[in-house]
């Protein structure tokens, strides 16, 4: 849908990602992929390894998934289809941002109440994460550390809820919406203790109700084993589900 050198949407199964330029972004943490094949990922991730050998570009094979960063330095954590990760054979199954120690339990608290989220908080090995939607697909993982973090650079994540103007309101009342655009798009950056209203991490919200035009637009998405050389007429587009 964008058309132009400032932009580019990109489609993954029923999930998106836009890449404006400008100042390269890095987000916080890790965005997790599911892709029908990581063999045929591997084999592509060896093809343009040459191309981009002065960026930031790499990966690696781990036992059950494949991690690779893009040339601006973006992680990803590629697997294969699961029940742990729902139904989808091609999408988006989690964004895993990286928050200060002491956090989580306050975004749990936030999600659940301003929100009216499903969320969690686990504790393994000494390490503390919460986690934000039901199920295995599509969630918001934070997990904490005690390392120092780097600025926040305003990369944002864009969500469509069902309960559209009980968080407007609640984040309304604390002053915490920073776009109101249309009737059925607003967002807000600062996740917050409730009790003090202290900022415990940032991440620009681009909130959406269900009756938002672009809501389940159907997207495209390209099957990358079809190529000039091994052509088959109609199998131009991915056919797995979303």
């Amino acid at each position: 849908m964008m058309v132009g050198v400032d932009n580019m949407w990109v489609n993954i199964g029923r999930s998106q990602m836009h890449l404006p330029t400008g100042d390269r972004q890095r987000i916080r943490g890790t965005i997790g992929l599911v892709v029908p094949d990581l063999h045929a990922l591997i084999k592509r991730l060896r093809d343009a390894a040459a191309l981009l050998s002065d960026t930031q570009f790499g990966f690696r094979e781990l036992e059950k998934f494949v991690e690779a960063t893009c040339p601006q330095g973006n992680r990803f954590r590629c697997h294969v289809p699961s029940p742990e990760l729902g139904e989808t054979q091609l999408g988006i199954a989690y964004v895993e941002f990286t928050v200060p120690a002491g956090t989580a339990t306050h975004i749990v608290r936030f999600y659940r109440e301003i929100m009216n989220a499903s969320a969690n908080v686990s504790a393994q090995d000494g390490s503390v994460t919460a986690r934000v939607g039901a199920g295995g697909h599509q969630r918001l993982i934070f997990g904490e550390t005690d390392e120092d973090l780097p600025a926040y650079d305003e990369h944002d994540v864009q969500i469509y809820i069902a309960d559209f103007s009980g968080p407007y309101r609640r984040l309304l009342e604390r002053n915490l919406i920073t776009r109101d655009v249309d009737p059925h798009e607003w967002r807000f950056r600062d996740i917050v203790d409730l009790d003090t209203n202290e900022v415990v991490f940032t991440i620009e919200h681009e909130v959406r109700s269900l009756k938002h035009p672009l809501y389940a637009r159907p997207l495209v998405n390209r099957n990358p084993e079809q190529n000039n050389l091994n052509y088959i007429r109609g199998k131009d587009g991915f056919s797995g589900s979303f």
